[in-house]
């Protein structure tokens, strides 16, 4: 049969041609039915009001059935037919009288419909064989319909019966899914037709409403509508208190554009409008108009009733004739330009005009209005002129996108113009001046009269009009190239007259007879043969038998030499006429048929480009009056969707369009719906397993108890499936079902079924309170029927967080219970800012874990369209569900990986496609464990050539804790994760053929092919021959270049994949050894990809730093040790952190509430001096004191603790292992723990889960730490979030020791936490240039995002916001009587001094003792007396403060500091 021109990607095989008969007797099809004839067919009198539908061929009309308003007839009735019984599926024809329309039968809430006689339903048998979908679209095809209505047309009456049905031809693909595919690309199609034409319905009706509403009616003061956080009246003035009249004439001839006013297209040139100047020569005498200023036309039209009044946009000045009216905005400025203009596009200022205007005072269409009495006219407008701003400005923006797209339309159409005058041959030339690639030869002259026939139309009585058959006239052919036969009028005709004037595909109308000279000539084609349809006598009919490409004839007669030649012999009599004599002289160049298609098609695509542009000219037409329900609040709600409907249709539009693969289900709005829709996926997708008998109510029942989730991470554990399946069980007599829901291998194929809902009703039946009364989901993403990925927007006037705080409304009133339960992600945007989140309880539910998303070079994607196009896709929806969530066993909940998590996962798997190895830098703190987890899981899962995937770590402290966290990860997960005891377990698990994640250190890997394996052993050899991939934490040390070297030679197949926060670069390399990798590069390889500090800072997955040098300022020698070690010095540095770090230990949290620190010096011993020395000044014994405001929060301040290594081969390591035991005694009185030195492991684990507060015991202030001496341990690879502050008392480290080391301060913990502290005490020169070229070196060369401000540049400018602040407002109680203006910008001067202030606290050099100097106190400012004076009567915030659980779930129990910075975030 052959291939279609347009194909899906990966089909082709041929496609075949056959018979639906043939389709019926090899069951694919059942034998198809029509209804009852005869006798048997209902009566007019046996239809009833409701019971089963009667469908006649009426009720079938643009693929959709009106089950609605057709007739019915009752079930005793129907029962007595003897066929035409359709159900649900049946793809139903219509084949009597009405011809060819087609649907699938759907919604149908009874068992059956009956079908009239000229109906036809087909029934698929083999759904392995024939798409419904596809079959619904191919009777829907051109080649179709013709040949139908070719055959019904033989008999007298248009009909054609189920016996000539069975000889029509069907084009199939042999593929199934290239099948689906095509059915479910036309479905989308059909979808998106209907959505816009609904739309476009809806918004006409929308549009009178809303003009009626945004603007004060009848005498009232205020609109019935308007924009948010606007109450006063709106005032009533004259034209002439706003804007000056403009009399200035063009003596200068400063400007010669003559203007003009149309209605439409407002202040123009007359060349561009009339296409020539109707201006006088002289235009001295002109008003001179410039831009910004406004005019009024008082010439009336149809669409200008009272005249258009205009402002210049276009051009920088222009001039009008005298006869308009020139005025622009007094220089005050007492209304916005944009309003005005607004305004003036409304029909409110009509009253005025018609009062003024004197009766009979229209003069050929011109109103006789004074200039005097024009400025007398009033306007209704608002006195704030914020509010006027804001509804100008919106409507501008609309305005804008209107011209744009008006602008590509008329480019279009434009270069339209130009090729149809380069690609013809012009006059004496036979060959175009422009041609496609591969012809040469020169185009053949014919005449039109040797290509084909002509024959003129008919001509018709005015009695014949109206009734009778179709009919086409020359309102079809003008300004059209091809007949729109949807719009075809009716006339009488005989079947003489129907034989004789009838159309066929490829025939040319040519209009005969026109009043201008300009449609004299013009021409359409007939797009397909057209039954019964007669044309008009001033029509010429020409008949192609000469074979032209149909594309290239719809162009061939409109070029310009083609045209000029018929104009010029039109003749004159009361019309201009053509005869057929000139037509059949007409001289045309005609190329081969080869070139004539490239020329159609080219056309043909143009003209679908102009289209397109109309039809988003139209789109944003359409969104103007949207708008206009937008950003305002009326009195029967309290607040309008805004944009909200306009960006939820575009978005559903971006998932539908294309190659997303979302299908869109409009019907879909309850959840009855939605299980209904799922049952009936479920059952398509299991169909052997159910052996085709369909699932009975009770076992549906089993289904839906198995998927309604008492969390949403029970949900996602049984989303991880059996072997990738997600699965039911359901119980049928004795035996056990085992259905399949879905399939992670089936991403983006398969049996994955992918669907998107909107304004789901999530109203339960007992839901009767106001408070639940409105509750509709936005867009929700489902897969094989399941609600997988919920959508919440906003419009751009609202901050996303309110729709996060939606979704946790929504939560904690159990709308996500029932089907809905099994949400893993949710998705929120206000169109400009997009947010996503894995699903959690309303008290789970944190900011703290929202992401926006990022491309691979970290680059924001916030926009909602571009977030769909990069997430919401498919594949890339599914991935996000089946690859890219993790369940966190310890904490019971899900984990949705960040953008630059998973951008660095597809980077390890596109680079072990092709067997390269390479590293990942990604910043410290930004979850490297989790990414590490996934790259190694996904290793295992995606390339089975490898046979184990190792994590190879470092130090045996970290081994437990991170096979703790993989296993944590892993629980629920396809992959087993295993830690190895010794060697000799390692050894066993390598030699073990199960697939395994392994984690071990490099310690126990070299052990085993230095000593543990003998060479030529079976053991040794299989070992050896692995396929590994070694995945490295903390890659920039964990391996050696020597070691690695040793282990790449012994696993000749292996690949290695780094993490690394600080990898080695030229400026801070491994030591040179021989010809061993100095940098990470060197001895990984590539980069795969990058998220340095910078990037995770401006993400908010890190804290940036705040850095202090504290050292000696006046001494010659920083790097001399006798300065500092001393026990006054040492003093001094425990001065600072017992009584001057209130803020960085976060004493204002309260108790249990505190942060904690770290001290590390440069050796063991001196670390243990600060043990002793830090216990004395405990027990009283030195002359530091701890200060009473210190114990007032933590009367047991300080709770510390040391660590280091006591190898026993190390120098002095019998004092130090004295020394240590005495520390763990100290330990173990603290805490009842009973550690010997022996245990040292298990100490430092205890530790380490202390100091992470993770688990619930540790977050009483009775198991806490304040401090911990160390020297190098916990400066790395450590995570625990509570940690603020790392004191430093050593000489500067090495670049990437420094950024680990400050790392372990920079976790996002509370709101309190804002930034990591560092400290340090010595060689503070030194110090601030290594921190500064090591944050430059980390930070892609800059330091201004990682490390804030010093006390220097802090402390004046507190002192500056204070001064602003005090100027704003002397005291809070000034701030009640502020107008709204006021409080806005008084909110912006207290936001700042807020930020500043907590900044300030938290150096070392403050002291509470300053406020005197400042001159204020931290209650007359901080924050409730200030937070309450605004409250108290102000109308603009208390939204604000109803939404801040912090101020209204008990105050007193939580930081005031908290709701103030709610406060001033949203207020922002």
């Amino acid at each position: 049969m052959g291939k279609p021109e347009i194909r899906f990607k990966g089909y082709t095989d041929e496609w075949e041609q056959r018979k639906l008969g043939e389709l019926v007797k090899e069951g694919i099809l059942e034998a198809p039915l029509d209804g009852n004839h005869g006798e048997k067919h209902p009566t007019s009198d046996e239809y009833v009001e409701s019971g089963i539908p009667f469908l006649m061929a009426s009720d079938i009309h643009n693929g959709e059935v009106n089950i609605y308003s057709c007739k019915y007839i009752t079930k005793e009735r129907a029962e007595r037919l003897d066929k035409g019984f359709a159900r649900n599926g049946d793809v139903l024809l219509t084949h009597k009288a009405t011809i060819g329309e087609t649907a699938i039968l759907s919604n149908l809430m009874t068992e059956y419909a009956m079908l009239a006689p000229q109906v036809t339903y087909y029934r698929i048998k083999n759904e392995e064989r024939l798409n419904r979908e596809y079959l619904y679209s191919f009777f829907n095809s051109l080649d179709f319909q013709t040949e139908l209505k070719t055959k019904a047309a033989q008999s007298t009456r248009p009909y054609i019966g189920i016996t000539a049905q069975q000889n029509l031809k069907i084009i199939l693909p042999t593929e199934i899914d290239e099948q689906r595919k095509i059915g479910l690309y036309f479905g989308n199609l059909d979808r998106l037709i209907t959505l816009h034409q609904r739309k476009c319905d809806e918004v006409k009706s929308l549009k009178k409403y809303m003009l009626q509403k945004m603007f004060p009616q009848n005498e009232q003061k205020v609109p019935e509508i308007r924009f948010e956080g606007f109450t006063e009246a709106w005032e009533q003035r004259k034209l002439g208190d706003l804007v000056d009249r403009v009399t200035r004439k063009n003596q200068d001839l400063v400007s010669e554009l003559p203007l003009t006013i149309s209605a439409q297209y407002g202040l123009i040139d007359q060349n561009e409008f009339f296409d020539k100047r109707v201006a006088s020569k002289d235009v001295s005498g002109y008003y001179l108009i410039e831009n910004g200023e406004f005019a009024y036309n008082k010439s009336t039209s149809t669409d200008a009733p009272w005249g258009a009044i205009k402002r210049l946009d276009r051009y920088e000045n222009g001039v009008l004739s005298t006869l308009y009216i020139v005025f622009g905005i007094k220089e005050n400025n007492p209304v916005d330009s944009d309003f005005l203009v607004s305004y003036y596009s409304t029909n409110l200022w009509h009253k005025g005009i018609h009062e003024i205007a004197a009766e009979g005072a229209r003069n050929h269409g011109l109103l006789n209005i004074a200039p005097a009495d024009f400025f007398e006219t009033k306007l209704m407008i608002p006195q704030d002129i914020e509010e006027q701003k804001k509804i100008g400005k919106y409507f501008e923006e609309l305005e804008r996108l209107i011209t744009l797209h008006q602008r590509k339309c008329e480019e279009t159409k434009t270069l339209k113009k130009y090729m149809l005058q380069k690609m013809f041959p012009q006059n004496g030339h036979s060959v175009p001046e422009i041609r496609f690639s591969g012809f040469t030869e020169d185009w053949e002259q014919r005449k039109l009269g040797e290509l084909g026939s002509l024959k003129n139309g008919m001509n018709f009585s005015k009695e014949a009009m109206g009734i009778g058959f179709p009919f086409v006239n020359l309102q079809n052919i003008f300004g059209n190239n091809v007949i729109d036969v949807t719009n075809l009028g009716k006339a009488m005709a005989s079947d003489s007259q129907l034989k004789d004037y009838n159309l066929l595909n490829g025939d040319v109308l040519f209009v005969r007879s026109s009043v201008k000279l300009e449609g004299v000539g013009e021409a359409a084609l007939v797009p397909q043969n057209l039954e019964n349809t007669t044309y008009s006598g001033f029509i010429i009919r020409f008949r192609d038998e000469y074979g032209l490409d149909n594309n290239f004839k719809r162009f061939l007669f409109g070029i310009e030499s083609v045209r000029n030649q018929i104009m010029a012999q039109a003749t004159n009599s009361a019309n201009k006429n053509i005869s057929q004599t000139v037509l059949e002289n007409l001289c045309l160049k005609i190329p081969n048929k080869s070139e004539q298609e490239k020329i159609g098609l080219y056309f043909s695509n143009l003209d679908h480009l102009i289209t397109l542009h109309h039809r988003k000219q139209n789109y944003v037409l359409n969104t103007l009056i949207y708008a206009k329900t937008t950003l305002f609040i009326t009195k029967e709600k309290k607040k309008m969707p805004e944009l909200e409907k306009v960006i939820e249709d575009k978005l559903i539009e971006q998932l539908v369009f294309g190659e997303s693969q979302w299908t869109y289900r409009e019907d879909l709005k309850t959840e009855e719906e939605l299980w209904q829709n799922f049952r009936y996926i479920l059952e398509q997708n299991n169909k052997a397993r159910l052996d085709g008998q369909p699932l009975s109510d009770a076992e549906f029942e089993q289904v839906k108890n198995q998927l309604q989730f008492s969390s949403f991470y029970k949900a996602g554990e049984w989303l991880v499936g059996e072997n990738g399946k997600a699965m039911v069980h359901v119980q049928r007599d004795t035996e056990k079902l085992h259905l399949v829901v879905m399939n992670h291998e089936h991403i983006a194929g398969g049996s994955s079924v992918y669907e998107v809902i909107n304004q789901y009703n999530a109203l339960k039946d007992d839901d009767i309170t106001t408070v639940t009364r409105d509750r509709r989901f936005d867009v929700t993403l489902m897969i094989n029927g399941l609600p997988m990925i919920h959508i919440e927007l906003k419009n751009r006037q609202h901050s996303y967080m309110d729709a996060f705080y939606q979704i946790k409304k929504y939560i904690s009133e159990g709308k996500f219970t029932g089907i809905f339960s099994a949400v893993q992600m949710f998705v929120i945007s206000n169109g400009v800012d997009t947010k996503y989140f894995a699903a959690a309880s309303d008290t789970e539910l944190n900011p703290k874990f929202m992401s926006g998303w990022v491309d691979t070079e970290n680059n924001p994607v916030a926009d909602y369209i571009d977030f769909a196009k990069n997430v919401l896709r498919i594949p890339e929806a599914h991935e996000m569900i089946a690859r890219y969530t993790v369940l966190d066993e310890d904490a019971k909940r899900l984990i949705l990986l960040r953008p630059y998590q998973i951008h660095a996962i597809e980077s390890i798997r596109e680079a072990s496609k092709t067997g390269k190895s390479g590293f990942v830098w990604h910043t410290t703190g930004s979850g490297k464990t989790l990414t590490s987890y996934k790259a190694t899981r996904n290793l295992l899962m995606d390339i089975p050539a490898i046979d184990k995937a190792i994590f190879l770590i470092d130090r045996k402290d970290l081994d437990t804790q991170t096979t703790m966290a993989f296993q944590a990860y892993a629980n629920n997960d396809l992959v087993d994760v295993d830690e190895t005891d010794n060697v000799n377990d390692l050894k066993k698990k390598l030699k073990s053929d199960d697939r395994q994640v392994i984690v071990t250190t490099i310690q126990k890997m070299q052990i085993l092919i230095s000593k543990r394996l003998q060479e030529g052993t079976s053991e040794y050899n299989k070992i050896k021959n692995l396929k590994i991939a070694f995945v490295v934490d903390e890659c920039h040390r964990a391996v050696t270049p020597k070691t690695k070297r040793e282990l790449e030679r012994f696993f000749g197949r292996s690949l290695w994949y780094g993490f690394t926060g600080t990898p080695r670069f030229a400026e801070n390399p491994y030591p040179q050894m021989g010809d061993l990798p100095r940098t990470t590069e060197e001895l990984y390889g590539k980069r795969l990809h990058k998220y340095t500090i910078q990037n995770a800072i401006h993400d908010n997955a890190v804290l940036g730093f705040q850095v202090e040098h504290n050292g000696p300022k006046n001494i010659t020698d920083e790097t001399d040790a006798s300065a500092y070690d001393n026990e006054t010095h040492m003093l001094r540095v425990l001065d600072i952190i017992l009584n001057k770090s209130y803020h960085k230990l976060g004493f204002q949290n309260g108790k249990g509430q505190t942060y904690e620190g770290l001290l590390t010096t440069s050796s063991i011993q001196i670390a243990q001096k600060y043990y002793e020395l830090l216990t004395k000044v405990k027990n009283g014994e030195t002359s530091l004191e701890i200060d009473e405001k210190i114990k007032q929060v933590l009367p047991d301040f300080p709770k510390f603790a040391i660590t280091y290594s006591v190898t026993e081969n190390e120098e002095g390591s019998h004092v130090n292992q004295e020394k240590m035991q005495k520390s763990l005694d100290d330990y173990n009185q603290m805490f009842g723990t009973k550690y010997e030195l022996s245990q040292i492991q298990g100490y430092n684990g205890n530790l380490n889960k202390r100091l992470a507060r993770k688990d619930a015991k540790f977050k009483s202030r009775s198991e806490q730490l304040d401090l911990v001496i160390v020297v190098d341990r916990l400066l790395t690879g450590f995570d625990a979030p509570c940690m603020s502050t790392i004191f430093i008392d050593r000489q500067p480290m090495g670049p990437h020791d420094l950024i680990q080391a400050f790392s372990r301060t920079n976790r996002i913990f509370d709101k309190n936490k804002t930034y990591g502290q560092i400290v340090t005490f010595q060689a503070p020169k030194l110090f601030k240039e290594s921190v500064d070229n090591a944050v430059k070196l980390y930070s892609a060369g800059s330091t201004g995002t990682a490390i804030l401000a010093e006390w220097e540049e802090i402390e004046p400018a507190f002192r500056k916001s204070l001064a602003a602040l005090r100027v704003s407002a002397e005291t809070p109680e000034e701030v009640t009587p502020m107008s709204i203006k006021e409080k806005k910008v008084f909110v912006k001067i207290f936001q700042t001094f807020d930020r500043l202030f907590a900044q300030l606290k938290s150096f070392t050099q403050y002291d509470d003792s300053m406020l005197e100097e400042y001159g204020i106190t931290e209650e007359e400012w901080f924050p409730r007396k200030t937070i309450t004076s605004i409250r108290s009567s102000s109308r603009i915030l208390p939204s604000i403060l109803a939404d801040c659980t912090w101020w209204n779930n008990g105050s007193r129990r939580h930081s005031h500091r908290r709701c103030t910075e709610h406060f001033l975030c949203t207020a922002r």
